[in-house]
C-alpha cells in the first residue's frame, strides 16, 4: 500500500510536469511561428530569418549539455520552473516598441526561449525513466510516445495560433496574451510542484556530462542528422517556399505547418502498436529497424524534390510528399526516444537523456542554418538532396547500436 501511495504521488507529479510542458510547448510554437512570419512580412531575407533563431538553438544546445547535471544536482522539478520562468523573461523582452525589435533584440530573447524549451523538455523525459519498473519496456515506450506525440501536437497547435493571432491581433497584443497565460502556469507550478524527480543521491561530476556509453553516442549522433534533414527544409525554406511560390497568406502557411506537426505527432503516440512484439527485445534490434525506417525515409526528399519539377501539380505533390515524410518521421522520432529513455542509465537518466538532446539541439541548429543559406542561395530542391543525404548518414550511426 505504501508503495501504491507513493507511486501514486509521483504520478501526479509527473503530470504537473507534462501538464507545464504542454502549456510551455503552446507558447513555444506559437512564439516561433509569430516571429518568423512577422519579420518576414517585414522584408527580411530567409537567411536572416534563419539568424533570428539562431541563438535559440545554439543555446538549446548548451542547455541539453549541461541541464541533465542540473537536473541530477537539483531535482526536475526546478529546472522545470527554470525554464517556465525564462520563457516568462523572453516574451516580456518582445514587448518593447517595434524599433527596438533589431535583429541581436530578438536573437536575445530567442536565446531565452532556447534554454527554457530544453529545460523542460528534459525534465519532462527524464523523469519518465524513474516511474516505470525496468522490466516493463512496453509500457516505457507507450509513455514516451505518449508524451512526445502529445508534444508535438500541441506545438502544431501552437504553430496555427501564432499565425492565426498574429493575423487577428498583431505582434504585440499576441505576445502579451502568451505572457499572461505562461505566467499564470508558471506560479501554478512554484505552488504545487515540489517532489525532486530525478535528483541524484550522489552529487554528479560535470565532467559526467558527457557520455561514455558508445551506445548513446550513436544514437545521439543520429538523432543529430535526423532532426538537420528534418530542419533544413522545414524550418525556414518550406514556409517562405509557400508565401513565394503559392502566395500563401500568413493564417494557411500556419496552418498547414500546424497540421503537419499535429499529424506527427498523432503518429507518434500509435507508434508502440507497430512494434509491440519487438520492444521487449535487446535494443540492437530495435535500433536496426529505426535504421531502417530512416533508410526508407531517405528516399522521400528526393521524390519531393524530383515533384517540384512538375509546374502544374507541384503545389499537391509537394503536400501529399510532406504528409508521407511526415508519417515516416514520427515513426522514426518515436523509436528514438523510447531508446534514449530505455538506454539511459538509471543513476543518471537526465544526464544520458540531456546529452542525447544536446545532439538533437544541435541537429536544429545545422538545419536552420542551412535552411536559410541554401534556401536563399540554391532553392527548396537542394534543402531537399541535403535532407536525404543526413538521412542516410543518420540510418548508418543508428544501425551500430549494440545495446547496453
Amino acid at each position: 500500500m505504501n508503495d501504491t501511495k507513493t507511486l501514486s504521488e509521483e504520478i501526479k507529479q509527473y503530470a504537473l510536469i507534462t501538464a507545464n510542458y504542454w502549456a510551455f510547448t503552446l507558447t513555444d510554437g506559437a512564439l516561433r511561428m509569430l516571429v518568423l512570419l512577422y519579420f518576414y512580412q517585414l522584408g527580411y531575407s530567409p537567411f536572416q530569418l534563419a539568424s533570428l533563431f539562431v541563438f535559440y538553438e545554439l543555446f538549446g544546445v548548451i542547455t541539453n549539455l549541461i541541464g541533465g547535471w542540473l537536473g541530477a544536482s537539483f531535482g526536475l522539478n526546478k529546472t522545470m520552473n527554470i525554464g517556465l520562468g525564462l520563457q516568462v523573461l523572453a516574451l516580456a523582452l518582445l514587448l518593447v516598441s517595434p524599433q527596438l525589435l533589431t535583429v541581436v533584440w530578438v536573437m536575445s530573447a530567442q536565446a531565452i526561449s532556447g534554454i527554457a524549451k530544453d529545460l523542460n523538455k528534459m525534465s519532462a523525459k527524464s523523469a519518465i525513466k524513474t516511474l516505470v519498473p525496468k522490466d516493463q519496456k512496453g509500457q516505457l515506450f507507450k509513455w514516451v510516445a505518449i508524451l512526445t506525440g502529445s508534444k508535438n501536437t500541441l506545438k502544431g497547435v501552437g504553430f496555427f495560433l501564432g499565425g492565426f493571432l498574429l493575423t487577428q491581433f498583431g505582434f504585440h497584443n499576441t505576445i502579451l496574451i502568451m505572457l499572461v497565460l505562461l505566467t499564470f502556469v508558471w506560479i501554478m507550478s512554484l505552488i504545487y510542484l515540489k517532489r525532486d524527480l530525478g535528483k541524484s543521491k550522489r552529487k554528479p561530476k560535470f565532467s559526467q556530462i558527457f557520455s561514455k556509453n558508445k551506445s548513446i553516442n550513436f544514437l545521439s549522433g543520429a538523432r543529430l542528422f535526423l532532426f538537420s534533414a528534418r530542419d533544413v527544409w522545414f524550418v525556414i525554406a518550406l514556409p517562405v517556399y509557400l508565401s513565394e511560390k503559392f502566395e500563401w497568406t500568413h493564417t494557411a502557411i500556419g496552418t498547414f505547418m500546424a497540421l503537419w506537426i499535429i499529424g506527427y505527432g498523432f503518429v507518434q503516440t500509435l507508434s508502440p502498436q507497430l512494434f509491440k512484439k519487438s520492444i521487449n527485445l535487446r535494443e540492437t534490434s530495435i535500433s536496426q529497424m529505426a535504421g531502417k525506417w530512416a533508410l526508407l525515409l531517405s528516399l522521400f526528399p528526393l521524390l519531393i524534390s524530383f515533384s517540384l519539377g512538375f509546374d502544374s501539380y507541384s503545389e499537391i505533390l509537394l503536400l501529399i510528399g510532406l504528409g508521407l515524410f511526415g508519417v515516416i518521421f514520427a515513426i522514426n522520432s518515436s523509436v528514438h526516444s523510447f531508446l534514449i529513455v530505455d538506454i539511459a542509465s538509471e543513476k543518471s537518466v537526465s544526464m544520458d537523456v540531456g546529452f542525447y538532446y544536446m545532439a538533437n539541439a544541435m541537429g536544429r541548429l545545422l538545419g536552420t542554418i542551412l535552411s536559410g543559406y541554401l534556401y536563399q542561395k540554391y532553392g527548396l530542391e537542394t534543402c531537399l538532396i541535403f535532407s536525404s543525404g543526413f538521412l542516410l548518414i543518420a540510418s548508418g550511426l543508428v544501425w551500430r547500436i549494440k545495446g547496453k
